[in-house]
């Protein structure tokens, strides 16, 4: 194998893989079916903010609850916390171990917040500055 043919199988295995969050905002916004967000997140986590419309399924109960909460063949889209977490990647594993089609949201709920897209606590929505360094131009990284 030519390292051109290693490079491009990797940069394509990831991709079959990982989304990030400006791909699922856009998703999200254009009312996308056949697809769910899970938040793995601790229940006090998911307490202090997420992602509006995700499903809060941590990562310990997966094996036994994605069944009755994710029907079956259903694209999966996993977040945690950010990218000094590998929470989403452990449950984007669970799920794939159960079947189901799953990608992982690199960046997390860290950089949804972060790009000033909506946050849902138990006061409400609410949308957070966005930080200059993730998103210059808005909400989009347009690359």
């Amino acid at each position: 194998m030519t390292e051109q043919t290693a490079a491009v199988a990797h940069f394509a295995g990831r991709l079959a893989f990982e989304t990030d969050v400006s791909d699922v905002a856009a998703e999200v916004g254009a009312g996308t079916a056949g697809w769910v967000l899970i938040d793995s997140r601790s229940q006090e986590s998911w307490d202090q903010g997420h992602v509006p419309g995700a499903i809060h399924l941590p990562t310990r109960e997966i094996a036994s609850r994605a069944a009755t909460v994710v029907p079956a063949g259903v694209r999966v889209v996993t977040y945690c916390w950010g990218p000094g977490c590998n929470g989403a990647t452990r449950a984007a594993l669970e799920f794939a171990k159960l079947g189901y089609p799953v990608k992982e949201m690199i960046g997390g709920f860290e950089y949804w917040a972060r790009e000033g897209l909506p946050v849902e606590t138990t006061d409400g929505i609410t949308r957070r500055p966005t930080d200059p360094l993730t998103a210059p131009r808005g909400v989009a990284c347009a690359c």
